[in-house]
Formats: structure tokens, C-alpha cells, sequence
């Protein structure tokens, strides 16, 4: 197909097909860029998602935060503006076309010096409170993905350019429709930076027992403030993320480090092993030595081509 004819999304599924030719997750030499490729839909499973941008230019996906559920596939963009631990689902995905994904983090920190040059442009509320939302992908943000992929085959390009793409990526997203959360996230005291925090804290201490009051007066936030912004903004309480952290954590132990289901809970902060392991089935939907076999079978089926592991992009 000649250039004048291909579309810029088919532009996109040939250089991530070329830079991901096989199956599985793919660093890239764009420092917080990677690219995605799967050839079969699979079961969900966890995955931690942090500040990023997350676009599908081949296939679908299921992503759970809390109880609520987010469909997304191609022309669509998944914006994430603070760190959430989800479950994850590839949806549509074939060995004839499979699903093709790159994700780009977002540095948060360097938001406040663009906003000092965009002023009051960006909307004041925010369309929707939550940290991770859908949205279609419009033409500007399209392009400005493409030549970031683009610098991929142009590594010379790329001390020049990427600086200034970065810099539009940022941009359009703040002039999104959900561009105010990217915003208030990085506000110094207001309540999403102040949900931010806590978020920070909980990731940093998931292991000890968690006071309400003691995280409230940590982030400066009264007991019902925190309560309700935490569960608008994550849509789960501070008990149910530090939980899902947990979780997440003692599954990658028994997995990485083979400890087993006793020694993982007992280091992740469970005092009780039946109640870690009852926690574990309800979140995971078996109980912890059987889903570890069960991914330990799919690193095998992951290297003869039929993959149960998922993506986080």
C-alpha cells in the first residue's frame, strides 16, 4: 500500500507488527514507550497500571478497576492518571490480526511547566472523577503518537524530537476531555494530588496494618474526604487498593521469587494463611497454589506460541 493511501493507524499497526514480531510485551529504545503484541484472547489477570497513555491500534480489551468495567480497542485511547492495580483482559485478538498496543507513561512531573504556558485553557472539572478513562482518539493525539512510534526506525531523530512530541502528547491530553484530572493530579493540595499521595503512601507501606485515621492525617484530609475522593478517583476504598496490592504483591513472590502461599501472605501483611487464601480465590477466582500452576502453564504455552499472559498495554 503506498503512503498516500495507508491511514495513519494502518502506519501504526505495520511499525509496532515490525517492532513486536512476536507475541508478548516490548521495551522500546523511547524511554516509557512500549509496544504489544498477543494472538489470542485469554483470561484476565492483574496488572499494575501507572500514569500512561495506552492506545489499541488492533484488537480489544477489558480492563476492571474496582467494579467498574472500561472497554476499549481501536480509535480509542486508555488514559491512566494515577497508579491503579486492575485486572486486565484481552478481548479480540487473532493469529490472522492480532492485538497490537503501545503504552506511553506519562511524567507527571513534567505537567506544571506546560501549564504554566497553557494557562486556563484546560477544562476545570473533569468529565469524569475517576483516575482511568476511555476515550475516543482524535486525529491531533493520532498523529502525535504516530511520530513517536515513527522514531522508533529514526533513533537519530530522536534527541531533537521526542522532547517536543512528549511535550504535544502532554498537551493534548490536557486539552482532552478529562485533561482537568490530569490537572488537579498534579495541583500541589488539591484533593486528587492529596489521593495521589495517599495512593504513594499505601504502595510504599501495603505490608503494615492499615489506620484510616492515621492515612487521613498523613495527607491532610478528613476521614470522610479521604473516603469519598479515594473511591471516586480509584473506585475502590483505601482497604480494597491496599488490598488488591497485596495481592498483586504475593502472587509476583510465589511466582519470581517461588515462595509459597504461606511465606507470601505472611510477607505481604497477612496474619491469617485461610484468610489470605480465601481473599486470594475471591480476587483471583482460585486459590493461590492452583492459579500459580495455571501461570506457570502458560509461561510454557507462552513459548510455543499460545499465550494465557497478558498485557499491560
Amino acid at each position: 500500500m503506498s503512503d498516500m493511501q495507508r491511514t495513519p493507524r494502518q502506519e501504526m499497526i505495520e511499525i509496532i507488527a515490525r517492532i513486536a514480531g512476536v507475541d508478548g510485551d516490548h521495551p522500546t529504545i523511547v524511554p516509557g514507550l512500549s509496544v504489544h503484541r498477543h494472538s489470542s484472547s485469554a483470561k484476565p489477570n492483574c496488572a499494575a497500571y501507572k500514569p500512561s497513555l495506552a492506545i489499541i491500534v488492533q484488537g480489544a480489551k477489558r480492563v476492571l478497576l474496582g467494579g467498574e468495567l472500561f472497554v476499549y480497542g481501536a480509535s480509542d485511547y486508555l488514559l491512566t492518571s494515577i497508579d491503579l492495580p486492575v485486572l486486565s483482559q484481552i478481548s479480540l485478538a487473532s493469529s490472522e490480526e492480532p492485538y497490537l498496543s503501545m503504552n506511553f507513561q506519562i511524567d507527571t512531573a513534567k505537567i506544571p511547566g506546560l501549564l504554566d504556558r497553557v494557562g486556563d485553557q484546560t477544562a476545570r472539572s473533569p468529565a469524569s472523577p475517576r483516575g482511568m478513562t476511555v476515550n475516543k482518539l482524535t486525529a491531533e493525539l493520532e498523529d502525535a503518537a504516530l511520530r513517536l512510534l515513527r522514531l522508533l526506525e529514526r533513533p537519530a531523530e530522536m534527541p531533537v524530537l521526542l522532547p517536543l512530541i512528549e511535550q504535544e502528547i502532554l498537551y493534548r491530553l490536557l486539552m482532552g476531555p478529562h485533561g482537568a484530572r490530569l490537572r488537579q493530579m498534579t495541583t500541589a493540595e488539591s484533593q486528587p494530588h492529596q489521593i495521589g499521595r495517599a495512593v504513594a503512601w499505601l504502595k510504599e507501606h501495603y505490608s503494615r496494618p492499615l489506620r484510616i485515621d492515621d492515612l487521613a492525617s498523613r495527607v491532610s484530609m478528613s476521614v470522610s474526604s479521604l473516603h469519598h475522593h479515594f473511591k471516586a478517583i480509584t473506585a475502590m476504598s483505601p482497604l480494597q487498593y491496599q488490598k488488591q496490592l497485596r495481592l498483586q504483591e504475593a502472587r509476583r513472590l510465589m511466582l519470581e521469587e517461588r515462595l509459597d502461599a504461606g511465606d507470601a501472605g505472611h510477607q505481604v501483611g497477612y496474619d491469617s494463611q485461610s484468610q489470605f487464601s480465601r481473599e486470594y480465590a475471591r480476587h483471583f477466582g482460585e486459590p493461590p497454589m492452583r492459579d500459580i500452576g495455571r501461570v506457570r502453564r502458560s509461561l510454557v504455552d507462552l513459548l510455543t506460541g499460545e499465550p494465557e499472559l497478558l498485557s499491560e498495554g
